[in-house]
């Protein structure tokens, strides 16, 4: 690999589309990036949803439930890691991607989707920083200073993305390491032994695991297109997420069991409580809290790389900037109970898009030639399997908690006469649907000797990793 491929060890992203993004993250940057995002603190309140998927009561065995958050963790990051690489094979962003599998205009509608889940999760996450500041120094500092200071730090790190992730390798990792040891020590000290439950619900549980690590698909190639090569993309996100996923809610467990499971049900940051009460409990959670800043720099970031497949030629950091400042002001507003269902029905339309885009790419063989330009052509019939693969999510899924939108799909099962069952997946239904339409679709057209529904004008090579 030449030298102008790779990069110099300290270049940074490039501000518009027009430039080759530099490579220089290897295995380590990836694996320590995706580590630091597969630990969330209320990724620590998840595990109630873990231990009792179905919420009746029926809790899992521990057993069950460290075996349903390893396998669930692996079969998502398993999907993330093969939507990275794509971004590390053509050097593209998640949503310029997405002109190769639909079309530049049709990619837009995904695109603006992304948009507004990421500035939703994105000012989810600044609210997670400002009520976990506030669990370590009390109500004395307004909530909205919180929220303002993580802002402004998310979006400084935003302008210096490359840095950011090499920060992380180098000094906020071993921080969440040590922390997430230490809470792991006391929590077993002081917890109970686990006992009783059932695997009635290991499904489900493996389920909710899924689509904690799947949120993460529409945004995997904006950091993989700076990757060494697909392998480390791959092994980075596999490796990282997943071994703090696993921990991430094995702790969770032990804090939920601390804190209550009705209180952590009624209060998500209830869980916080134990964190905080442990000995030298503020300052080691003091560190989970400032790195939580790193979900919100991600997401802040790559709402700036979406924009850039509308209007490519604008500086991603007039964008970040412009992203950043929504995003805190949205934290200040918004009540975010309510606008997790909706992000919730958002997130449901990226697993059986990625189902499309992967047997479309790696299987079909148009990774070849992935055409990423302006001028890509629409390709329609390529819908056909990502509204299937979203209904079948639907179909399969728990309610999402917002009446109306349940309620249509409850008659939908009727009417067609379906009855979900307690080990069906919604993430790996829809994308086994979506993926396998596509196969059929690739089929029909071999069949017919069409290889695509339109010339490629502007094909984008892949490099070799």
């Amino acid at each position: 690999m030449t030298s102008d491929v790779i990069g110099s060890k300290h270049a940074e992203a490039p501000l518009t589309l027009d430039q080759a993004p530099p490579k220089t993250l290897g295995a380590l940057d990836q694996g320590a990036f995706w580590a630091n995002l597969g630990v969330s603190l209320l990724g620590f309140s998840f595990a109630l949803f873990l231990i009792d998927p179905l919420l009746d009561g029926d809790t899992l065995t521990l057993p069950a439930a460290l075996l349903a958050a390893l396998v669930g963790s692996l079969i998502g990051t398993a999907m993330v890691g093969l939507a990275a690489v794509p971004g590390a094979q053509t050097g593209r962003p998640a949503m310029v991607l997405l002109r190769g599998l639909f079309g530049a205009r049709l990619s837009y509608v995904p695109t603006v989707l992304n948009i507004v889940q990421m500035i939703g999760w994105g000012a989810f996450e600044l609210w997670v920083v400002a009520m976990g500041a506030q669990a370590i120094f009390g109500p004395s500092v307004p909530y909205a200073v919180w929220a303002v200071a993580a802002g402004a730090l998310t979006t400084a790190l935003t302008l210096y993305p490359l840095g950011a992730i090499r920060l992380l390798r180098r000094f906020v990792t071993v921080g969440v390491v040590v922390s997430v040891v230490w809470f792991a020590v006391v929590f077993l000290r002081d917890t109970p032994a686990q006992t009783g439950g059932s695997w009635h619900g290991f499904a489900p549980a493996v389920d909710f695991v899924i689509a904690l690590s799947v949120s993460w698909v529409p945004v995997a190639a904006d950091y993989a297109r700076h990757s060494r090569s697909s392998r480390a993309a791959f092994a980075g996100v596999v490796g990282g997420y997943t071994i703090a996923q696993v921990a991430c809610l094995a702790v969770g467990v032990y804090a939920v069991a601390l804190a209550g499971h009705a209180a952590v049900g009624e209060n998500q940051t209830t869980v916080f409580a134990p964190f905080v009460a442990a000995p030298l409990g503020a300052l080691f959670f003091g560190i989970l809290v400032l790195r939580e800043t790193d979900q919100s720099f991600a997401n802040v970031y790559s709402t700036a790389m979406s924009l850039q497949n509308l209007m490519p030629r604008v500086d991603r950091r007039v964008f970040s900037v412009a992203i950043g400042v929504l995003t805190t002001a949205v934290a200040l507003v918004i009540d975010v109970h309510s606008y997790q269902a909706f992000l919730g029905i958002i997130g449901a339309v990226f697993v059986p898009m990625f189902g499309v885009l992967a047997v479309d790419y790696f299987l079909l063989g148009r990774g070849r030639t992935w055409d990423t330009s302006e001028t890509a052509p629409s390709r329609l019939l390529m819908v056909v399997p990502w509204v299937l693969g979203f209904a079948a999510w639907w179909l399969l899924a728990a309610p999402a908690g917002v009446k109306w939108w349940d309620d249509r799909w409850a008659w939908v099962r009727d009417a067609v006469g379906f009855a979900k069952q307690p080990w069906m997946s919604a993430a790996v239904g829809s994308f086994l649907v979506a993926g396998l339409v596509t196969l059929a679709i690739g089929a029909l057209a071999r069949r017919t000797g069409r290889t695509a529904p339109g010339p490629r004008p502007h094909s984008v090579t892949r490099r070799t990793p």
